[in-house]
This record gives structure tokens, C-alpha cells and sequence, in this order.
């Protein structure tokens, strides 16, 4: 029994590692975002340190352990890894890091188009939150594509990434048809994604929408500009009627005890505040950006809670 178990703690250990990197990341953006510097490069530095030993953990149960790596790309958890490399570039390319922006890019790119298939072949009837990551997953590729766009050079990356978003959303409404809403009233905190789901595709919608602002070099992409700034609106407040409803449940019935999948809970809140921040400056509306400076200190608050809880479980379980 003590084996299993032991199996069990390690085979969650990559999940866990990527929705670190995706929250920790995401906080990072936030914080850059509203000059909070150095508490930005603080976490930028964790998300680093954790995406190196996500890699290794990765490589390591591809040599040794293919089975359960096999097992494992089969599951929506495995798109952590996926979010959370593109998360990781989209806050490197602010620092004008580019060709490693960029080789993330490739990276993150690989490892959607290795694992989205496998995870769309076995969706279940009934799914948890963690299923909207084939979601989260595509639309993180269309954020650092459309981010690259706006600072290279050249545009090219615009195109991939307006397709990724629409694919994105067409994801979304396939998991939404399978997502189980009990999952409100007693989820750990995968459920969550359900909200930040809309959140990055509001995120890309905005990223969109400032690439194709009038004078882009882009000739096609211009036209597109007022339907990109309504589908940025649109998507921006879906987004906080889930934050809403999402909370209303936590609140109604608390979940207080850790749990690994929390970090699931972070990385929403996150994006929901740097989707809001992005839309302010992508459509010139206000609104949008108190709230999204508000929301990101809740988040800032959460992830504290939680990498508490995880610093704990780790003491507890090295003792």
C-alpha cells in the first residue's frame, strides 16, 4: 500500500509542476503589467526554477518510466506542461529575450501537437476542469504567437495565432458539452479552469486586437479589429460572470484543505486579472484595468496561500 501510494504522489508530480509554472508565470505577467518589478522577477525566477525541474522530471519518465509516460500524456494534465511553457515565454519575451521567446514557442508547440490529440481521443463522458486545458493549451500558443507578432520583425506569427484562437474557442464549447457542473460545489480547485479558460481567450482575443490595430503592416488583419475588440469584450465578461459563479461556490461551500490541484485555482485568477489589464489597453476602455489591478492582488494572495500549503506538504513529507 505504501508503494501505491508512493506511485500515486510521484505520477502527480508533473501535473503539479506545470500548474505551478502556469500560475506562477501568469502572476509574473500580471505584475510586470502594473510595474509591480520586483515582485515580478521574484516569481519569474520560481517559474523558471520549477519549468527546469518540470523538464527533467518529463525526461526522466520518458527514458525510464515510458509506460506511465504514455499513461500520462493521455490525461488533460498533461497540458499543464504546454500552458505552461507558453506562459513562461509570453513573460520572457517582456523582457526582450525574443529568440528565447521564441524557441518556447517551438517548444510548447511540439508538446500541444504530441499530446492535444491523445487528450481529445480519450475526453470522457463527464469531465472535471482540468479538461478545459486542451482550451487553455491551444489559446496559450495564440497569446505568445500574437505577442511575438507585435515585437518581431516580421508578423508571421499572427496568422498561426488567429487560427490557434479560433480553434481555441471551438475547444472550449467541446469541453463545456462535457464538463460536469457538480464540479462547482466539490472541486479541489481544478474547476476553476473553467473560468480561466475564457480568461485566456479574452487574453488572446486582446493581444489580437492590438496586432491588428489600425496601422498594422498586416493588410488582412486590419479589417478584422472591431471584431477582435467585441470578441476581447465579450469573452473579458464571460470571464468574470464565471469568476462569479465559480466563487459564489467556493464561498458557499469552503475547501479550505490544500490540495495540488489549488494551483489550478491561481492560475485563473491570474489570467482573469491579466486578461482585464490587456483588454484596458487594447480597447482604451478604464473599467477593465481597476478591476484587473484589483483582481491580480487577490491573486497575488492566493498563490501565497498556496505555495504556503505546498512548502508545507513538501517539510511534512521530507520529515
Amino acid at each position: 500500500m505504501a508503494g501505491a501510494s508512493g506511485g500515486r504522489a510521484v505520477a502527480a508530480v508533473t501535473p503539479a509542476l506545470g500548474a505551478a509554472v502556469m500560475a506562477t508565470g501568469i502572476v509574473s505577467v500580471g505584475c510586470h503589467t502594473i510595474h509591480a518589478d520586483e515582485v515580478s522577477l521574484a516569481l519569474l525566477v520560481i517559474a523558471c526554477l520549477l519549468w527546469v525541474f518540470l523538464v527533467a522530471v518529463f525526461a526522466r519518465r520518458f527514458v525510464v518510466e515510458r509506460d506511465r509516460w504514455l499513461a500520462e500524456v493521455r490525461t488533460a494534465a498533461s497540458l499543464t506542461g504546454v500552458a505552461g511553457t507558453a506562459v513562461l515565454g509570453v513573460r520572457i519575451s517582456l523582457l526582450d529575450l525574443r529568440p528565447l521567446a521564441g524557441a518556447l514557442l517551438a517548444v510548447a508547440t511540439l508538446a500541444w501537437l504530441v499530446f492535444l490529440p491523445e487528450v481529445l481521443r480519450h475526453l470522457a463522458r463527464r469531465v472535471p476542469g482540468v479538461a478545459y486545458l486542451a482550451c487553455v493549451s491551444t489559446q496559450s500558443l495564440a497569446v505568445l504567437g500574437a505577442t511575438l507578432a507585435t515585437v518581431l520583425p516580421t508578423m508571421w506569427p499572427l496568422w498561426p495565432a488567429l487560427g490557434l484562437f479560433v480553434l481555441g474557442l471551438a475547444l472550449y464549447v467541446l469541453v463545456l458539452t462535457h464538463f460536469d457542473f457538480g464540479q462547482l460545489r466539490t472541486g479541489a480547485g481544478d474547476h476553476w479552469v473553467a473560468c480561466g479558460a475564457v480568461s485566456i481567450s479574452a487574453l488572446a482575443a486582446a493581444k489580437l486586437t492590438t496586432a491588428a490595430a489600425p496601422g498594422s503592416p498586416v493588410d488582412w488583419a486590419r479589417p478584422l479589429h472591431p471584431w477582435l475588440r467585441g470578441a476581447t469584450l465579450v469573452l473579458l465578461v464571460i470571464a468574470l460572470l464565471w469568476y462569479v459563479v465559480i466563487a459564489y461556490w467556493e464561498l458557499r461551500n469552503p475547501r479550505p484543505a490544500y490540495d495540488i490541484r489549488r494551483w489550478a485555482t491561481v492560475f485563473p485568477l491570474g489570467m482573469t486579472a491579466v486578461a482585464a489589464l490587456t483588454t484596458a489597453a487594447a480597447t482604451g476602455i478604464a473599467w477593465p484595468e481597476r478591476l484587473g489591478r484589483f483582481l491580480l492582488w487577490v491573486s497575488v494572495a492566493v498563490w501565497l496561500l498556496v505555495a504556503v500549503g505546498a512548502g508545507h506538504r513538501v517539510v511534512r513529507g521530507w520529515r
